[in-house]
């Protein structure tokens, strides 16, 4: 959850031009990892089910239905995503009326342009909190249904993620403390469309060493300290296994010992790929694939601290945190995070900021979880057109409904009656 902001240094970019040729190398011998704009969410830390996994290029499809068809529809109390909706909307209509929403389709994106948002933004601002039976009426108005699929497919994997909470250490110097570092001032985010068109949403982090991008310290390499004396320290976690898994989450409260709670964000990334501890936990027997969650995989690693660090290490991604002042949780939208009704989607396919129709079920149950979402959020791990991460909350009580999240589902993209309408005399 809540990776924020993709960031360069203060250099021109005459001189990132100059390393076009190093950075194109480094792109052909390394995996791009997709650094998602403009912040980063949810890398899960438990395997998901093979059945489900999205192909390596999905296509995504939308398939005009009726609000009738949605799963539990009149059942939801719709007005608890009011705040979300409105947190998306002011932030849509304040961009200029012809930018388009999602990937390319037809005159705008796959969600029309800024233009066709804001008449039904301004019922949405103005409905009555509370009230379910009028928003639904609503949304009825001025929207309609579509159910989305990955080439036909409409069934996907739903993953949960929570704001985690962490307590500080008194000081470097404490037995356990892990220093939550901000963003160096030598790492280098290089977006690769800037020099070809078909590299659009790839991105490069690295630091130049005698005029050549080569990749960022990986974690392993920070954990020694690499990154030590530099005046980086945001906060000193007071438990590593704490430090590990607020990385995984992007985002968190650090509780300090005088009563202070400071939020933190994603701030960037070394820019290695993101790799799951719980998979190798998995595939050397330690943990089976049906207990495996993120509390499993933190007590293990709590219980075995001489093996924690080198299993932690295995994942050689690293997140940078800047302090957060207000509401938070900070999704890749840019607006706070709603426990309950904010969803991390894949924004190459998706466009943030719209409201979607979840029918999925209860963590670790057969349960249908069926409720008005909206698009808030990304994450290096949330790839695919049917591909969601359900935002919970804050803390321990939030943390056991997303640890035990692996679910099948489906969702549908509530769109403007405009736009809806251009797609249907389209087909």
């Amino acid at each position: 959850m809540g990776r924020i902001g993709t960031v360069t240094t203060s250099s021109p970019m005459r001189k990132i031009a100059a390393l076009l040729p190093a950075v194109l190398l480094v792109g052909l011998l390394a995996a791009c990892n997709g650094e998602a704009p403009p912040e980063e969410a949810k890398q899960e830390e438990t395997p998901k089910p093979e059945a489900v996994a999205p192909p390596e290029k999905p296509g995504l499809l939308l398939e005009r239905v009726a609000f009738s068809d949605l799963p539990g529809w009149t059942a939801d109390e719709v007005s608890a995503a009011l705040p979300a909706l409105a947190r998306s909307c002011g932030r849509l209509t304040s961009q200029p009326d012809d930018r388009p929403l999602g990937p390319p389709d037809g005159p705008g994106g796959l969600a029309g342009t800024v233009a066709d948002w804001r008449a039904p933004c301004a019922v949405l601002q103005g409905a009555a909190p509370g009230d379910d039976g009028a928003l639904r009426a609503l949304l009825e108005q001025h929207f309609r249904p579509f159910a989305v699929s990955n080439a036909g497919e409409r069934d996907g994997l739903f993953t949960g993620y929570y704001e985690a909470e962490l307590k500080a250490a008194d000081g470097p110097a404490a037995p356990g403390a892990t220093p939550l570092y901000r963003v160096p001032d030598d790492l280098v985010t290089v977006d690769l469309a800037l020099f070809r068109a078909d590299l659009r949403g790839e991105k490069l982090v690295g630091r130049v060493e005698q005029g050549r991008l080569v990749p960022y310290l990986t974690r392993k390499e920070i954990d020694a300290g690499a990154l030590a004396g530099r005046g980086l320290e945001l906060a000193w976690a007071a438990d590593p296994i704490d430090a590990f898994f607020l990385q995984v989450q992007g985002s968190g409260r650090v509780l300090f010992p005088d009563g202070r709670v400071q939020r933190v964000g994603f701030a960037g990334s070394n820019g290695h790929p993101f790799y799951a501890i719980g998979r190798a936990l998995i595939e050397e027997g330690i943990v089976s694939r049906q207990d495996s969650s993120m509390q499993s995989i933190r007590d293990w690693l709590r219980a075995n601290p001489e093996k924690a660090a080198g299993i932690m290490q295995r994942n050689a991604r690293y997140i940078f945190f800047r302090p957060i002042e207000g509401e938070g949780p900070i999704g890749a939208q840019g607006v706070p995070l709603t426990p309950g009704r904010s969803l991390a989607v894949d924004s190459t396919l998706l466009p943030l900021g719209v409201p979607l129709w979840l029918d999925t079920t209860w963590p670790a149950t057969d349960r249908p979880l069926q409720r008005l979402m909206v698009a808030q959020d990304v994450g290096s791990a949330i790839r695919g057109a049917v591909r969601g991460d359900f935002f919970w909350g804050t803390g321990e009580p939030a943390l056991e409904q997303a640890g035990r999240m692996k679910q099948k589902g489906a969702y549908y993209l509530l769109l403007p009656r405009s736009v809806a309408e251009r797609r249907d005399t389209a087909s």
